[in-house]
């Protein structure tokens, strides 16, 4: 799943990745197993409404290395 992550377009954290969910641009969400739920409840709550797949990646740091970021990344979006 990381090397799909590092071939393809996508958004990273919280604010790009809720404006592309609401913009229907998403294939699938993966999120941190790590990451707080306060911050990942908007996004399963709106992937389910919009029917999007949700995946779990073991950490925001391992996440955020795939996204070719130095910081941990608690949700990505792969898009369309």
């Amino acid at each position: 799943m990381l090397e799909q992550i590092r071939n393809s377009k996508k958004s990273v954290g919280l604010k790009q990745s809720l404006k592309a969910i609401q913009n229907d641009e998403v294939n699938l969400c993966i999120l941190a197993r790590d990451a707080e739920e306060r911050i990942t409840k908007r996004i399963k709550e709106l992937c389910e409404k919009k029917s999007i797949e949700i995946a779990y990646a073991d950490d925001m740091k391992k996440l955020g290395k795939a996204c070719n970021i130095d910081v941990g990344a608690a949700v990505v979006c792969i898009l369309k």
